[in-house]
């Protein structure tokens, strides 16, 4: 005996029945990643990131280890996710800080004003700092933090290009990638010093990037 077909307001049901299910899956998983970010922030807040257990994320996030290790096969995993939001945060700034600017005055306003903002960030998490510092020691952060660079430096590229016509792109190009990766440096620098110390490397670094900026 053939089967019996299903009737057109059955398969609509059907069919609007699964996205909303979906989305609400979705959304249950994207708030339990947060959750689990969030934990991780806080332990590495309070001990560092070579002291944080993935066990103990699992503690506290209340999940068991193995559905952990779904969202994140391991602590580097986590490191990683915890650094690629801090950059896209991070990118966003920057985007608004230099969205207007029209002239090498605003420039370097706004390029001073983007310095004092991520030193003093710095200076008051101390989950980005631990997450900087070890970047260092991991090439897959390092090439992650270099594509961020590099990302950063054509924003500022392209203003440079606007403002110095004359000047051969490369050229450009080259000194904006110079003055991110320099300014990397300069907060690391920096926020290893005592504060007074580390404010006058923060007021230095301005200054020769308020020149390089003139003078590309």
């Amino acid at each position: 005996m053939p089967r019996p077909r299903r009737t057109p307001d059955r398969v609509d049901t059907e069919a609007q029945a699964d996205p909303p299910v979906r989305s609400l899956a979705q959304q249950r998983s994207r708030d339990r990643r947060d959750l689990i970010l969030a934990v991780a922030s806080d332990l590495i807040a309070g001990h560092g990131s070579d002291a944080m257990k993935m066990s103990e994320v699992a503690q506290r996030a209340g999940i068991s280890i193995g559905s952990l290790y779904q969202y994140f096969p391991d602590k580097r995993a986590i490191i990683r996710a915890l650094a690629e939001r801090t950059h896209a945060e991070s990118r966003t700034c920057i985007e608004a800080a230099l969205l207007n600017v029209g002239d090498l005055k605003g420039l370097q306003t706004a390029f001073a004003g983007l310095i004092d903002q991520y030193y003093a960030l710095f200076l008051a998490e101390p989950v980005m700092r631990d997450i900087w510092s070890g970047t260092q020691a991991d090439p897959e952060l390092r090439a992650l933090e270099l594509a961020e660079s590099r990302a950063c430096a054509a924003l500022l590229g392209a203003i440079l290009a606007r403002i110095h016509p004359a000047v051969p792109r490369p050229r450009i190009d080259a000194t904006a990638l110079m003055v991110w990766q320099l300014g990397e440096a300069a907060m690391r620098l920096a926020i290893s010093l005592e504060p007074a110390e580390g404010r006058e490397v923060v007021e230095a670094y301005k200054r020769m990037t308020r020149h390089t900026l003139a003078q590309p």
